[in-house]
């Protein structure tokens, strides 16, 4: 009988002490740096544990911030609270880039609240108002404060409208029993410019807006979770900064300085390592970048696979912060080159709106005093990472694309 390959793997030694300590999920016991957003989030929802309607908010920071994992503290210590002095709160949290309809929304709330007996609410089918309705009536029946978080709520907005955000914040007329205020997490700053003046006017919220984390901050949170998930004297000392200097580079966020330490450490691992140093760190490094935005170049649509090979070329050109109109020129004769019908400059815009919230892109909005507004674009693409090859690999038009010449604007 052959070797179980398990066999040996089980036998070695794992630099990991607890490995959760390292995931997205993980809720750590303390929140350094944060304790100002935790106040602030904690005086507006203490008004539900005295009986009154807390504000709505909005939670705003780049990826990595902390908005979510701080709201799941400040809820579990509300829904403790209550539960302590006899006051009912319920809250429940809907991540808006996986339930990305009005009709789920609405169906994943209140099924957080079905009990037996209660008609099941199928994935589709009702109308969304008869889903509305029942929500409500279980709300009703429930009584008391109910928190609804509506993570990444700027996604569901840019997809389907703000009428969502409307039927909820109307639910308080019609509710005697229960009770209930919004809390929205947006990596947008500009989220509340998508909402029409009548939803932005009920909604009456407050902004909460969590600045990126420096360096020594992430620093702080890596030492805090290496001591409960990673072998002591595992990490040579200068492993930590690195991680987190890296991770402070891409806008501050944590969770890609966990990634990197987490995957450092399986690498370290791999190779039959004990310590772990900023060699597995540089690895890490690469594959997150390859891992990450593979998938996504190869996977993106034919018009914006067209327009970053646009960007690209402009950019091994030599240009850096390069207009749109320059890039709408570009586009325009690479559609010329393989058959493809132009898209217009507006819809344009738009997909660079997209490529930059994928995180490929940089957009930049600048004033260009009597002429307007305008943006300037650079790729956000790793060197380590030839975009370009993945592009044609995918896609026989970009390989097509490649082989014509093409009008570039010289750097100054």
């Amino acid at each position: 009988m052959r070797e179980n390959i398990f066999d040996s793997l089980i036998e070695t030694d794992s630099l990991f002490v607890d490995r959760q300590a390292f995931e997205h999920g993980f809720e750590p016991n303390e929140l350094p740096h944060r304790e100002k957003e935790i106040r602030s989030l904690g005086e507006n929802l203490v008004e539900a544990l005295r009986g009154h309607i807390p504000s709505n908010m909005l939670l705003y920071g780049v990826p990595g911030s902390g908005k979510t994992i701080v709201t799941k503290t400040v809820l579990k210590q509300l829904k403790s609270k209550g539960r302590a002095n006899g006051t009912s709160v319920k809250a429940y949290t809907i991540n808006c880039r996986t339930v990305d309809t009005k009709y789920r929304v609405i169906q994943g709330l209140a099924n957080q609240l079905e009990v037996s007996g209660d008609p099941k609410i199928p994935f589709t089918g009702w109308p969304t108002d008869r889903v509305l309705e029942e929500y409500r009536r279980r709300m009703e029946r429930r009584g008391g404060m109910h928190v609804i978080v509506l993570d990444e709520i700027d996604h569901l907005v840019s997809k389907v409208g703000d009428s969502i955000i409307y039927s909820l914040t109307n639910l308080n007329l019609d509710l005697d029993a229960a009770r209930c205020c919004i809390i929205g997490i947006s990596n947008d700053l500009n989220f509340t410019k998508m909402l029409t003046p009548q939803v932005a006017s009920r909604l009456a919220q407050i902004d909460l807006v969590f600045h990126p984390y420096g360096a020594n901050e992430i620093n702080d949170i890596l030492e805090e979770r290496v001591k409960r998930g990673i072998r002591e004297g595992a990490l040579d000392n200068r492993v930590i900064g690195l991680c987190s200097a890296l991770a402070a580079q891409e806008h501050g966020d944590a969770r890609r300085a966990l990634d990197l330490l987490r995957i450092a450490v399986k690498k370290a691992q791999q190779m039959g390592h004990e310590i772990v140093d900023n060699g597995h760190v540089r690895l890490a490094q690469s594959q997150l970048e390859h891992d990450q935005l593979t998938p996504v170049l190869r996977t993106l649509p034919l018009q914006q696979k067209i327009l970053l090979f646009s960007i690209c070329m402009n950019e091994d050109n030599g240009l850096r912060n390069i207009s749109t109109g320059e890039i709408y020129r570009t586009y325009s004769e690479v559609c010329h080159r393989i058959m493809v019908e132009p898209l217009t400059p507006r819809r344009i815009s738009s997909l660079l709106n997209e490529l930059d919230g994928l995180g490929i892109i940089i957009a930049r909005n600048v004033s260009k005093g009597r002429g307007g507004r305008s943006k300037q674009i650079n790729s956000a693409i790793p060197e380590s990472l030839d975009a370009m090859s993945e592009m044609r690999d995918s896609e026989p038009l970009i390989q097509e694309a490649s082989k014509g010449k093409y009008r570039l604007q010289r750097p100054l």
